[in-house]
């Protein structure tokens, strides 16, 4: 069974637990402990010990320890990368980019000098300064999903730390290994015992960690009810929170998008990570004369892709998560056909072989009425849709209650324009399926996509983690 991490010393936990799962195969390969309160309660302790300490350690020498890290991760990238598919089922591919960009964020990290400069105005009156100064919070806890275990707590830890702050991170019961692997190299890097802390557990173990008196932030990734819960149960508290929740991504082609570009970015952004990530396009809207066509080309393209266990060469599309999780992404396919939607593309038959797949599936003639239009499905299932025009398509996306992603490909700069500034979401596309941004921008969800108001990674994730404190100076 897997132990949590408390003050430096890995504890071992009795009592219940789950198991986890290789998902290409169904194989039990660890148990992940459901750990109470007094483990979390152990465990902001002893980051409460640690703050003190190392909030005021020197910039520069805790720079220094998140260049060793850094160095750590890449040379141990390989086995990241293998542990990432191994636990999750997405492609090596896939799972090199997961690390690669869990990466970037700690490079960004890196830059902590100067994000975490002050300002200083002198002679705002007769004789008096005004300074600004960024103070660490104290204990921040973060919250991880299933889907990117390597890279989402990178987006999480490094910022937190080197801007002086101690961590506790609950890692998702589905996919904890990443994490583990994550904590071993940190304390490997020499960070001192309690500046990161991890507990493991399920929505009880997460609650308690949320409600301590102790922990002063929390951020959180995850599905929409899930974040808007934290977000609810963070302020009661008076806690600062960043919670990002789920998403229903509209990808838009007008008639005179390059469909030699456009297709294969649809269909990784549709089928890559088996769609269970939050920027997975979710709807293709085909404009005008360009519905008929796409439907066509993304059908055909899509019925090529190979699926199979991630570590196999050449495998596009990996397993889902869980048969739990399957199954409710099978009754969603149900679901749209009952409301009238035409499954052109039947992933189902993949679901004979050993593991938890399903292959990617199409369903032309979605619209935002419909389940399959609306809500957010996190599986291989691109629905279809037709409009008019561009400004159709946009209050298409508009429909739904999500705002994390937007994309539309196009040849014309006053119909990407358009979409950018009329559709409601925090992150849009143009001429790309997936519109990531890199570590030194914000991972920008609106709407039920995202509860607070700092967002993961990038500038604002500097000000999350920490507070300013203004002193106006006469001598």
């Amino acid at each position: 069974m897997l132990k949590n991490l408390i003050g430096g010393q890995w504890e071992a936990v009795s009592g219940p637990a789950l198991p986890v799962y290789n998902p290409a195969t169904g194989e039990v390969l660890e148990e992940v402990p459901l750990s109470g309160p007094e483990a979390v309660d152990r465990a902001v302790r002893a980051a409460e010990r640690a703050f003190p300490v190392w909030s005021r350690t020197p910039l520069l020498e805790r720079v220094r320890l998140m260049f060793r890290f850094k160095a750590l991760l890449e040379e141990h990238f390989e086995e990241l990368a293998r542990l990432v598919t191994l636990h999750h089922g997405k492609t090596l591919e896939e799972a090199r980019g997961e690390v690669r960009r869990g990466i970037e964020v700690v490079d960004f990290a890196l830059s902590a000098p100067t994000l975490l400069q002050g300002r200083t105005l002198r002679e705002v009156t007769g004789g008096v300064d005004q300074n600004l100064y960024h103070y660490p919070l104290g204990v921040v806890a973060g919250i991880p999903p299933f889907n990117f275990p390597v890279m989402i707590p990178l987006w999480m830890i490094p910022i937190a730390v080197v801007a002086g702050n101690t961590f506790v991170l609950k890692p998702s019961e589905r996919t904890p290994l990443g994490a583990v692997r994550l904590a071993e190299l940190f304390l490997e890097a020499g960070f001192p015992e309690g500046v990161l802390n991890l507990v493991h557990g399920g929505k009880e173990t997460a609650e308690a960690l949320v409600a301590h008196p102790g922990v002063r932030a929390v951020q959180f990734v995850g599905s929409e009810p899930v974040a808007r819960r934290i977000y609810a149960l963070a302020a009661q508290g008076g806690k600062r929170v960043s919670a990002a929740g789920g998403a229903k991504n509209f990808l838009v082609v007008m008639p005179d998008a390059d469909l030699e570009l456009a297709v294969p970015a649809i269909l990784n952004s549709a089928f890559g990570n088996a769609g269970e990530r939050c920027l997975a396009g979710s709807v293709a809207v085909g404009v005008g004369e360009a519905g008929p066509r796409l439907l066509e080309r993304v059908v055909e393209a899509a019925s090529r892709l190979k699926v199979g266990p991630g570590w196999e060469e050449g495998v596009q599309v990996g397993p889902l998560i869980r048969a739990e999780h399957r199954a409710r992404v099978v009754g969603y396919i149900e679901r749209g056909l009952a409301e009238g939607a035409e499954l052109v593309l039947d992933g189902r038959k993949e679901m004979g072989r050993p593991g938890f797949f399903l292959g990617p599936t199409v369903m032309a003639g979605v619209s935002p009425g419909m389940a399959v239009g609306r809500e957010e499905i996190f599986g291989p299932v691109l629905g279809v849709a037709y409009a008019g025009d561009v400004e159709e398509a946009i209050r298409m996306a508009n429909a739904v209650p999500y705002g994390n992603m937007a994309c539309i490909f196009t040849a014309s700069g006053r119909a990407a324009r358009a979409f950018r500034e009329g559709v409601e979401a925090g992150m849009v596309g143009v001429n790309v399926g997936v519109a990531q941004p890199f570590a030194f921008y914000p991972f920008s969800g609106w709407r039920a996509s995202f509860f607070g108001d700092l967002h993961p990674h990038g500038p604002d994730a500097f000000l999350f983690y920490t507070r300013r404190k203004v002193a106006v100076e006469r001598w």
